[in-house]
């Protein structure tokens, strides 16, 4: 199966958040799938966590580590897409990459953001609920 993922899930899975379980459980036997936007998404969410102390340089670093481990196929996805789904649906544009990805790819989407998730749906994406 495959699933889109976005940074949410990611970073709950790097930096052990309640959810990690349910998440890897979830995601285990899926083919992992993300707009490429998530890479960076993920670099600017770690380095704004060294930022408010909330992780040390070295936890990040064995983040990223962790991160690389991962196996995900980034994509490129329209533009011109992502910025319609962001003004119907009043998103960023960051998120509005996620659900254009799951549309063009057409399948599911997995995320922690419940805003993102609504629009998804709304946007006619099968989701994955986290537990």
């Amino acid at each position: 199966m495959n699933l889109v993922v976005d940074t949410s899930v990611i970073l709950a899975v790097l930096t052990s958040e309640p959810e990690r379980a349910s998440i890897v459980k979830l995601t285990q036997d899926a083919n992992l799938i993300a707009p490429a936007s998530v890479h960076w998404e993920i670099g600017n969410a770690l380095s704004a966590m060294i930022k408010r102390k909330r992780l040390t340089l070295s936890e990040v670093q064995s983040a990223i580590l962790s991160y690389g481990k991962i196996p995900i196929r980034f994509i490129e996805i329209s533009l011109k897409d992502s910025l319609a789904i962001a003004s119907k649906h009043n998103l960023y544009a960051y998120d509005a990459y996620v659900i254009a990805c799951a549309q063009s790819e057409r399948c599911k989407l997995i995320s922690l953001d419940t805003a993102m998730l609504h629009a998804a749906t709304e946007s006619g994406v099968a989701i994955v609920e986290v537990p």
